[in-house]
């Protein structure tokens, strides 16, 4: 900072930078408080009001001094804003566009992203961490920002931790907002930021202030379609939740399944879908699932879950893809889980998709009763089961239909105690709000430890 410049000099040229009018765009008007604005000035960060109540700190790279270069004043800055939510119990909005860390500074710098790095992850799970990025994104940095809970990009953003033009491989569109999406690292991705601002501020609106909070506002109306067990992915889902409360996260990773934010009653919910297609689930399916319902457990939001699947993509392939780990991963985090949790089974529940989603690893399940719940598909059971007792493929097709009907049906299952409630389709929305306010009060003690080992 210049010595020579007056006060009344330095606020004139705050007022004009366009970091300082992207946080003004994103706070309610006049509720935007700026903090040490005239040390570490690469970044700006304050603290304010959004959506009328919330309290919301904030921070973002300033490109027009030194290309929003982090710096060690910078991140002292950044630090402090961490600290300061972690005191309070509020979100943190991290907004990047830097074209890298100041060189100049030396190793110093490592330390300087390493005390950011150890900030967010004391705020993890105690508050949200909203990371848009809307410029450059490299290097330490990119990590920072895939460390909060949800990460949006504009389209031309760019997010990588080595540069893609001096990759060996060299390639084509990595560092991109459509790779990042593909990759998983962004779960939204938007034309600008104006547009991203807007997408934060909605998340900001549902999400609960903090892990003692309940997320939800009142600006939803019911649904306005009827349950339909033909229904898929959001289709489905729209049925449960409050009408036009949905944002769906992580779309093009993982595209067999889908997985939103929105509410029912107006409370916060999150809700996931295993049949937004017909495939079976993939290991990015997996993956995607097991990451948002760690993030509603975290601020106890509840989850609800459509269920119609044959089960995991199996085959050579997918186990290189980490088809197993991710597996172990999605039936970990469900078990481990608090959070209240109910599970609609509108179709297919075989194999490990029932064990993953539905009996222990549920609160409440709800089916209809049409749904097939057994280890194996009819088929396949007849197959296994009677092959040696059919001699041509109509007293097989038989078969199957027979497994279908008695020992695969929703009603075997209710007999067995598999599940909670057996309800026809316009039952199912009463069925689902009846389950959430039995779960409001719900308490898990938990074994005394340090956290829980997660497959990764």
């Amino acid at each position: 900072m210049a010595t020579n410049k007056t006060l009344a000099e330095l606020k004139q040229e705050a007022a004009a930078s366009e970091a300082r009018n992207t946080l003004f765009s994103f706070f309610d008007e006049g509720g935007f408080n700026e903090l040490s604005p005239y040390a570490g000035e690469s970044v700006v960060t304050g603290y304010g009001q959004v959506d009328g109540s919330a309290l919301v700190y904030a921070f973002m790279q300033d490109i027009s001094v030194k290309s929003g270069a982090v710096c060690k004043a910078a991140a002292q800055k950044i630090v402090r804003l961490y600290q300061s939510a972690v005191k309070n119990g509020a979100p943190v909005v991290a907004i990047y566009d830097s074209k890298g860390g100041d060189a100049s500074e030396g190793a110093e710098l490592l330390k300087a992203y390493g005390d950011i790095a150890c900030a967010s992850a004391a705020l993890s799970g105690v508050a949200p961490q909203i990371a848009i990025v809307t410029g450059v994104c490299g290097g330490m940095s990119a990590v920072l920002a895939a460390m909060a809970d949800f990460v949006i990009m504009t389209e031309k953003a760019e997010l990588f931790l080595t540069p893609p033009f001096v990759s060996s491989d060299n390639t084509e569109g990595a560092g991109t907002a459509k790779s990042a999406a593909l990759s998983g690292v962004s779960c939204i991705t938007v034309k600008d930021s104006d547009e991203a601002i807007k997408k934060a501020k909605e998340l900001i609106a549902i999400l609960p202030q903090n892990n003692m909070g309940v997320g939800g506002n009142d600006r939803f109306a019911m649904p306005s379609e009827a349950f339909d067990a033909s229904l898929k992915g959001e289709a489905a889902v729209r049925t449960i939740a409050d009408g036009d409360s949905l944002t769906e996260l992580f779309a093009d990773f993982g595209k067999a399944s889908y997985v939103a934010l929105g509410s029912i009653n107006w409370k916060t919910t999150g809700f996931v879908a295993t049949n937004k297609t017909g495939d079976k689930l993939t290991s990015e399916d997996a993956a995607k699932i097991a990451r948002f319902v760690g993030i509603c457990d975290a601020f106890s939001i509840p989850v609800v879950t459509v269920v119609d699947s044959e089960g995991f993509e199996a085959g050579g392939a997918a186990e290189l893809a980490g088809s197993v780990r991710n597996a172990a991963k999605l039936v970990q985090v469900y078990a481990s889980a608090t959070t209240p949790k109910i599970s609609i089974i509108t179709g297919n529940a075989l194999g490990g998709i029932f064990t993953a989603f539905c009996g222990a690893n549920s609160d409440m399940t709800i089916a209809l009763e049409q749904a097939v719940i057994a280890p194996l598909a009819p088929k396949a059971a007849a197959v296994f089961l009677y092959s040696d007792r059919c001699e041509t493929k109509e007293e097989l097709d038989k078969a199957a239909l027979d497994y279908a009907a008695g020992e695969a049906s929703a009603f075997n299952a209710m007999n067995k105690g598999l599940i909670d409630i057996l309800a026809a389709p316009e039952e199912v929305w009463t069925a689902v709000n009846s389950a959430m306010d039995a779960l409001s009060d719900k308490r898990i003690i938990a074994p005394s430890r340090k956290h829980i080992n997660f497959v990764y």
